[in-house]
């Protein structure tokens, strides 16, 4: 692997053992290339701190934890305000809503520390590295049981859903996506034509979107319908 293709890490851990490990760990890896806290503060004004850096994938967070408490939760956000843009997390203990926190704080890999050797560390950091998500299976789980949970509680008594879009919003999409003019979507569920106009004109506003098809277009392709 060549110097340009390496993956730019950013190693952070709450106890000093577990960062001299991780930092030992990994700078044997050819995969890795270490970035330090200067390297990191230097890459966020928009400097180059090294050549790889210049076509590397985009930094990579690695946090180690024993819990996901207030401390780490700090050091989560923080990594993501200094321009990490992916983020692993290796834990002694995630609950259920320790779970839920690490995904709402942008984490995309979750690795127990019992299950933390190296090839399974680098492993989760080429995923993240390459926009990919990675999670035990019993945690992938536990998550879209909490989703499920969330849906049926939570949201879906506010005509709400996960996806971010109303049960309206949705129906009115789905309608446009099979080529059904304003008329049409009215007629099939029984709104006026206004009201389509409406719910169309505040999705492309809240989404930031040019037009109805653009509109379809990206929700197809987050899946959101």
């Amino acid at each position: 692997m060549t110097t340009q293709h390496r993956i730019p890490v950013w190693v952070k851990a709450l106890d000093p053992l577990s960062q001299f490990g991780l930092v030992h760990a990994l700078r044997q890896r050819p995969e890795v290339a270490l970035i330090s806290d200067a390297d990191l503060a230097a890459l966020q004004q928009g400097q180059s701190v090294d050549d790889y850096q210049r076509t590397a994938p985009p930094v990579v967070a690695l946090v180690a934890v024993d819990s996901l408490d207030a401390g780490a939760v700090q050091v989560l956000r923080a990594a993501a305000q200094r321009g990490c843009r992916r983020t692993v997390l290796i834990g002694s203990t995630i609950d259920d809503d320790a779970l839920m926190t690490a995904v709402e704080l942008g984490v995309s890999g979750v690795l127990r520390r019992s299950e933390a050797t190296a090839d399974r560390i680098v492993h989760l950091l080429r995923a993240a590295a390459a926009g990919d998500g990675s999670l035990p299976p019993d945690l992938l789980g536990r998550l879209l049981g909490q989703v499920s949970r969330m849906q049926r509680h939570v949201l879906a008594p506010r005509g709400l859903s996960h996806t971010g879009l109303s049960d309206r919003e949705t129906q009115v999409l789905r309608l446009v996506a099979d080529g059904k003019d304003t008329q049409e979507i009215a007629r099939e569920l029984s709104y006026s034509e206004r009201t389509v106009k409406n719910v169309l004109h505040d999705v492309t506003s809240r989404l930031q979107l040019r037009n109805r098809s653009h509109a379809v277009a990206y929700a197809l392709r987050e899946g959101l319908i």
